[in-house]
Order: C-alpha cells, then structure tokens, then sequence
C-alpha cells in the first residue's frame, strides 16, 4: 500500500526541492515575538484574464498598508511581485495572502517561504485557512505540514529503493547506457596496442568517421 502510494506522489513532487532541517526546525518558535510592523499584502491570479480585485478588497480589509501582486501561474518560478514583496518585508512584519494556494506551488515550496521569513522574524497570515504564524495554533499547523512533507519525502526515498533493489535481482542494467558495444571496445584496445596509436588519435578517428554505422569501427 505504502509502495504505490510513493510511487504516485513521486511524479508530482519528486522535481520539487525538499526544505532542508535548518527550514523546519524553528516552526514552533514565536516569530515575531511581538508584531510591531506592517501587514503587507501578496495577491495572484493565474492569467492575465482573470481579476485580482477579490483578492484585493480581502487584503485591504485585512489591514495591508501594500499589496503586491503576480497575474502568473503557481507553477511560474519567476513571480516578480512575491519577490518584490518578500525583498520589502522587515523584522515585525507579517506577510498576508488570500489563500494558501496563492502563495506556494507546493507544500515544500510553502514552508520553504514561511521559513525564509521567519528566519528574519517576519510573521505569515493566510486569510481563508485563518492560519496565523504568530499564534501558537498557526504554529502548529505548520509545524504538521512540514512533518507531512517530510514523511512523504521519506516515502518517495523508500520506495526508489525498494525499485532499484528488484532491478537489480532481475538483473537489469541501472545508470546510463554505455556509450560503447562491447565489440567497439575489444577493437580499442586492440588499436592501442599498434605502435604510434594513441587514445587522442583513435578518439579522432572515431569521429571523423560518424557517418558509418555505430556496430563499425574504424581500423
């Protein structure tokens, strides 16, 4: 049960950078100690078609002095606006989003922020989950995702294991194909023990000669 559902999550999140110890470590730490600086707001939508005001009008009834905001998908790395927003955040300050999703392309990439600003004692509010990283509760709710993340991690790592051991037993070859047959290989070594032939040399040949057929080599 556990293998397949590895092997599922393994396409989804297998590309995706997992938080190091140093990222989850602290999630139950208060931070900000005491909120003393500005609500800054981070807004996104998908397509440029779609509209940003509902996203908006909740972030400025939230309190957000400023709001930055991405018209890109989740799965865009280069959000100019989030970095801008992460780069105008200080010490005290708390980021607030909408919604989750607006925020992180994945679970990794979530805490990975959350992290980031916490590390500089920034504070994180997402308005839909009524999630707040300066209670203890938000804390907690954190402190879970980064366990889930890691599980699944742990998970993705077992059962790449688990494959690579019965491909093994089977036999089959694992890593990248050889470049050579094994006919091309015993004819170069037989090239190189000739006199006057040198690595360089039959490697040059071999080139100049890429045209013919790869079960040939030059003599």
């Amino acid at each position: 049960m556990l293998k397949n559902f590895s092997s599922t999550l393994f396409c989804t999140i297998s590309r995706v950078q997992t938080p190091s110890d140093d990222d989850t470590a602290d999630l139950l730490t208060p931070v900000p100690t005491i909120r003393t600086g500005a609500l800054v707001g981070y807004a996104r939508v998908s397509t440029k078609g779609q509209l940003l005001d509902r996203q908006i009008h909740a972030l400025t009834e939230a309190g957000c002095i400023r709001i930055f905001a991405d018209k890109k998908s989740g799965k865009n790395a280069e959000r100019e606006e989030l970095w801008k927003a992460l780069d105008y955040l200080r010490e005290g300050d708390t980021l607030v989003v909408p919604s989750l999703d607006r925020l992180g392309r994945s679970i990794q990439d979530l805490i990975a922020i959350v992290s980031g600003l916490r590390k500089r004692g920034v504070g994180f509010t997402s308005l839909h989950e009524a999630l707040d990283t300066t209670t203890p509760g938000g804390r907690l709710v954190f402190h879970v995702f980064a366990a889930l993340a890691e599980f699944i991690r742990e998970l993705i790592v077992q059962g790449t294991n688990e494959g690579l051991d019965a491909a093994r037993a089977r036999g089959a070859r694992l890593g990248r194909p050889p470049a050579m047959t094994e006919e091309q290989v015993r004819h170069a070594r037989d090239l190189l023990t000739r006199p006057g032939n040198t690595v360089t040399s039959i490697v040059s040949s071999w080139a100049s000669a890429g045209t013919r057929s790869t079960s040939t080599c030059p003599s």
